[in-house]
């Protein structure tokens, strides 16, 4: 493999995002991370939370060369954002793999758009539920951690594009406590990429939504916090509440909750919701929504 010529593919990004954004205070309005060139036409795969709501683009090459970029999607449920260069890139695609190969003890390579990168192994592959109602079935997560991580790209010995950076977590690795990196996987790519690039989105009713940030602990679902605006503030939901229930089935960890209010209809649909608050039962019917609805769209070019 020629890792300088791989490396040259990965680019930064830089994203600049309106102040009233919904996304804003959570994500900042300054973004900062990496992306990766998989068309020759200057496409850009990246982590969709870098360029949500941008009204601003920049890629810059490793010989510091500026481009602007324009926003073309960010899918909710893969979590990958899509750039595309407005001027040429002048780089060569990176060559998707396929994750599928992948197995726990492979040796990666884990790079960012500024030319640093780390030598790491697969550590685990399994299902990741994040705070932000999101689910991926099998994630990949590899060590030691890229400092880095914000949509870098993991590639294979054999120079192939395995996944896009997300998060660095921590996991207990031989009773020491270590930090990772959660890695989305290549696969979740192709089914979509067409209805993005011909359609401008993916072809697919959107998941109900609720705004709503919860944790598990100890199998229970805790509510951290509510954005403001979202259906779960309207609804009346709080932080501190233990939701137990979503219409006639107990809930049993964050992953199940999703799947509980994913299966109850489209983006729209009321969900009856069963929280414990300060030892007491309460039902809430939240209406769900389609959060894109929320977002600020991208400035056509």
């Amino acid at each position: 493999m020629n890792i300088d010529r791989i490396l040259r593919s990965v680019v930064a990004v830089r994203a600049s995002i309106p102040e009233d954004a919904f996304t804003a205070n959570t994500l900042g309005t300054r973004r900062e991370g990496s992306g990766v060139v998989i068309r020759e036409n200057g496409l850009v795969l990246t982590i969709g939370y870098l360029i949500t709501e941008a009204d601003e683009i920049w890629l810059t090459r490793h010989d510091g060369k500026v481009v602007p970029g324009h926003a073309l999607a960010y899918d909710q449920e893969t979590g990958f954002g899509l750039i595309q260069a407005l001027a040429p890139l002048e780089l060569p695609a990176i060559e998707i793999g396929d994750k599928v190969k992948t197995k726990v003890g492979d040796a990666v390579i884990f790079a960012d758009g500024l030319g640093e990168f780390v030598q790491a192994h697969i550590v685990a592959k399994q299902e990741f539920a994040g705070y932000w109602e999101y689910l991926l079935d099998e994630a990949i997560f590899i060590a030691p951690a890229h400092p880095s991580w914000g949509g870098a790209a993991l590639i294979s010995d054999e120079g192939k594009l395995l996944g896009i950076g997300s998060l660095r977590l921590q996991m207990v690795q031989d009773d020491e406590v270590a930090d990772i990196n959660m890695v989305v996987p290549i696969n979740l790519l192709p089914p979509i990429l067409d209805d993005v690039l011909n359609r401008g989105q993916i072809d697919r009713p959107p998941r109900p939504w609720l705004g709503a940030f919860s944790a598990e602990s100890n199998g229970e679902v805790v509510v951290m916090s509510v954005a403001q605006g979202s259906p779960a503030a309207q609804a009346g939901l709080q932080q501190g509440d233990v939701i137990s229930e979503i219409r006639d089935g107990e809930v049993d960890g964050l992953a199940d909750f999703y799947r509980k209010v994913w299966k109850s209809g489209p983006a729209g649909a009321e969900i009856p919701m069963r929280v414990l608050r300060n030892g007491r039962e309460a039902w809430l019917r939240i209406k769900s929504a389609d959060r894109n609805s929320f977002l600020k769209k991208p400035l056509m070019q």
